[in-house]
């Protein structure tokens, strides 16, 4: 096993190798768990979040074990950076991975819990949020920074981004970090691609087109066009993926 943690949280260490002894029976759940499997747990009156990554086959075990960061690894360093950087993101507590002879068997990802806070998915499906347009324009300010920094979040969807109040501004706390690419810069066209996951409401992609715009010096049309080809690209991307699997599906199995 390899464990590190933030200054601050070693002395919960026993605890919360304690807690993961019984992940599986104990804690919160959050979300389906189809996947990777999020849940809370209580220590010491305080909420922690714990994020178990899904298994992997025996080639990205070996790869994760020997050649590449594991994703919790890559969360709690990518939180740090984050935070360095000025931005938000739940406070990263540790890291935790176990290894058998062939690679990495199960990861873990401990943050501090966000309590009764919305998310930026909230804000996009109820057309009647409070501020709605000042909050997705405050998000387009938001992704405009990180590509500023060659920073590009590769799962920029709307259900990883936690907004709180803060002296009347909304601040936007970043989640599920382990994708993340670095760039010493990132020209306009691959930036507005970084939205591709966000959503297919126009009137969402309108207002953000036009904010960014205003922040790089484009034109709003353009870069509603472009957001909107990358949108068309992933759903179609994601129909072929559900086409080949329901083919492989009916193949016979051998």
């Amino acid at each position: 096993m390899k464990s590190f943690y933030a200054d601050g949280f070693r002395h919960l260490e026993t605890k919360i190798l304690n807690v993961l002894k019984n992940f599986k029976t104990g804690g919160i759940l959050i979300g389906p768990g189809s996947r990777n499997v999020v849940k809370i747990f209580d220590i010491d009156g305080e909420r922690f979040n714990f994020k178990s990554f899904k298994q992997h086959n025996v080639i990205n075990r070996h790869v994760y074990k020997y050649y590449r960061k594991s994703k919790a690894k890559r969360s709690f360093e990518y939180a740090q950076l984050l935070l360095s950087k000025g931005f938000h993101t739940p406070e990263p507590v540790a890291y935790i991975e176990n290894f058998d002879f062939w690679g990495v068997t199960s990861s873990y990802y401990i943050s501090r819990q966000l309590e009764d806070s919305p998310t930026l998915m909230e804000v996009i499906v109820n057309h009647s949020f409070p501020e709605r347009e000042k909050i997705i324009r405050e998000y387009a300010q938001l992704i405009f920074r990180l590509h500023e920094q060659g920073m590009e979040f590769l799962d920029n969807a709307p259900g990883n981004f936690i907004i709180r109040n803060e002296n009347g501004r909304s601040q936007f706390y970043m989640v599920d970090l382990n994708r993340m690419s670095f760039h010493q810069e990132i020209n306009l066209d691959k930036r507005l691609k970084n939205f591709s996951r966000l959503t297919s409401d126009s009137e969402v992609i309108r207002i953000i087109s036009d904010e960014y715009a205003k922040l790089v010096g484009s034109s709003g049309d353009y870069c509603f066009n472009r957001i909107t080809e990358a949108i068309n690209g992933m759903v179609r991307k994601r129909k072929m993926k559900k086409i080949l699997k329901f083919y492989k599906f009916l193949l016979p199995k051998r």
